[in-house]
């Protein structure tokens, strides 16, 4: 029997699988974990699901302070391999498990530490990883309260033991700097949701109210003027057997409407397609101003044909998400230049370049661009940022209004 062949993906990555499958089977990623919650705010799952392993980094004190002073801690070796296992479990727990759980690891972790003070002082290092979760745990003031209430009665006890305050001291600035920093971390977190909600909300409502406006402007130039000419369209074929002349006179009448009517759709056309770009421009700037990067523009009043315009708006949007989401950029700006030739679209950041610079949405950009006839260039260089340069030909504005006014004028030549 011919085994299967293992997928691509499977190939490409085994001990990433192995590694999936192990912590899947035990610790699953519930939604509403610490990490669960960092995807959900639009960050990358499969460098998130990480973290937790690239944490445990620190628990090399752990096991490196004791042997500073061996004769001092003969028997810490045992208690220390025991409570790491339990440590692994809590750890793992608060990052994959329900919100719920929090608050009764970080205190399980911060119960090690005091349970290993007899045997290894490097225990400490438990109680930086609680103050980590704690910073979780509720409000600002609460988690901060929770951190002195952990770290307080452990500096008092160890003192006691005769535990050197340089130890003491390192240990309860670095949980303080270690909490603050990830209540700081919280705060912005939320602030970055907020402003989302807003942001999504703005989007929903700007497109609401233009539809609204469409519906009202479609009715107000479509509606009586139809009418009118359903009827003397009927006007017109009755009188046609019995009185010729005045059914020309209606006929002329419908064209001469439909003429007005043509003209109207076309300035209320002009107008819609007028918003796509510039409302482009006001998210992008919106999105990486709410993201700390400033982002300035220049030549975006003009019109354009609707076809290069949305091309423009979606390259536009594209790469101030590229921007925001990958550059670490601290300045943006975008440029459009129309000449003789064309017109050209420049976005430029001074972010560390050389991100993201494969992905679904530049892939969409360059084949939207290269349907009109048109170039996509990315220059980006490690450390010097990114620029991306957009070229289309000059197309010549032909649309339906424009076609069917030639046909009415055939007709009449042809009469």
């Amino acid at each position: 029997m011919i085994a299967a062949r293992r997928p691509a993906h499977c190939r490409r990555a085994p001990f990433q699988g192995k590694i999936d499958m192990a912590i899947g089977k035990f610790f699953r990623l519930h939604p509403d974990s610490l990490i669960g919650r960092r995807i959900d705010a639009g960050g990358s799952s499969e460098r998130l699901r990480y973290v937790p392993l690239y944490n445990l980094i620190w628990v090399f004190w752990i096991f490196a302070t004791p042997l500073f002073v061996p004769e001092a801690f003969p028997h810490w070796l045992w208690p220390t391999l025991a409570s790491f296992a339990l440590f692994l479990a809590l750890h793992f727990r608060a990052f994959y498990g329900a919100q719920r759980w929090l608050l009764g690891c970080a205190l399980g972790i911060a119960g090690l530490g005091y349970a290993l003070l007899p045997f290894n002082p490097g225990g400490q290092g438990y109680l930086i990883y609680a103050c980590s979760f704690l910073a979780f745990c509720g409000s600002a003031r609460r988690s901060v309260m929770l951190m002195l209430a952990v770290m307080l009665p452990y500096t008092a006890i160890s003192r006691q033991m005769g535990v050197p305050w340089v130890y003491l001291a390192s240990m309860f600035l670095m949980g303080l700097a270690v909490g603050i920093s990830n209540i700081a971390f919280r705060s912005n977190q939320l602030k970055n949701a907020e402003l989302k909600l807003s942001h999504d909300e703005v989007r929903r409502l700007a497109a609401t109210a233009e539809r609204e406006r469409i519906g009202r402007d479609l009715h107000d130039l479509l509606g009586h003027t139809l009418s009118l000419i359903a009827l003397k369209s009927e006007l017109a074929g009755k009188l046609l057997a019995r009185d010729p002349v005045a059914a020309r006179r209606e006929i002329a009448d419908v064209e001469r409407i439909t003429r007005d009517a043509l003209a109207q759709v076309r300035s209320a056309v002009s107008g819609m397609r007028a918003a796509g770009l510039v409302g482009e421009l006001a998210s992008a700037r919106l999105m990486l101003e709410c993201a700390g990067v400033r982002f300035s523009y220049s030549g975006f009043d003009r019109e354009l044909p609707p076809a290069q315009e949305t091309c423009l708006a979606l390259a536009l949007r594209e790469a101030a998400t590229n921007i925001q989401r990958h550059s670490g950029a601290a300045h943006a700006e975008a440029e459009l230049v129309v000449d003789n030739d064309g017109l050209q679209l420049t976005v430029r950041d001074d972010g560390r370049g050389v991100v993201g610079m494969h992905g679904n949405g530049l892939t969409g950009m360059r084949e939207r661009s290269e349907a009109l006839g048109g170039t996509l260039s990315i220059d980006a260089t490690r450390g010097q940022g990114a620029r991306l340069v957009l070229r289309l030909p000059k197309l010549a504005v032909t649309n339906v209004v424009s076609l069917a006014e030639a046909q009415i004028a055939a007709r009449q030549a042809s009469a």
